[in-house]
């Protein structure tokens, strides 16, 4: 059975900085897309940024292109969303997403398995 278990969500002022982390259980991390997505209510759920478990590529929205960071830690089948320079903007449910495919992919259907999701909340 697969698990993808988000942590690091919370409270912070505009400009401070959040870590997320998803740990994946029952998944050969190596033949997965990890993704990171968000969703406000009533809204539809957006791409943030993804990685490629073998090359390592990655990818990101351009509204956080240079404040987010994306990464892995094979050892501990975790990927990380570092979030920099955070702005009332950025607010909303963040989901870790995993896709069975060697490309990454932008909209959420192309993804097989997610979370149940951490808030992240930033106040002006």
């Amino acid at each position: 059975q697969v698990q993808l278990v988000e942590s690091g969500g919370g409270l912070v002022h505009a400009g401070g900085s959040l870590r997320l982390s998803c740990v994946a259980s029952g998944l050969t991390f190596r033949s997965n897309i990890m993704g990171w997505f968000r969703q406000l209510p009533g809204k539809e759920r957006e791409f943030v940024a993804g990685i490629n478990w073998i090359s390592d590529d990655t990818r990101y929205r351009d509204s956080v292109k240079g404040r987010f960071t994306i990464s892995r830690e094979n050892a501990k089948n975790t990927v990380f969303l570092q979030m920099n320079s955070l702005q009332p903007e950025d607010t909303a449910t963040y989901y870790c997403a995993a896709r069975r495919h060697f490309i990454t992919a932008v909209t959420p259907g192309e993804y097989d398995y997610w979370g149940q999701g951490t808030q992240v909340t930033v106040s002006a």
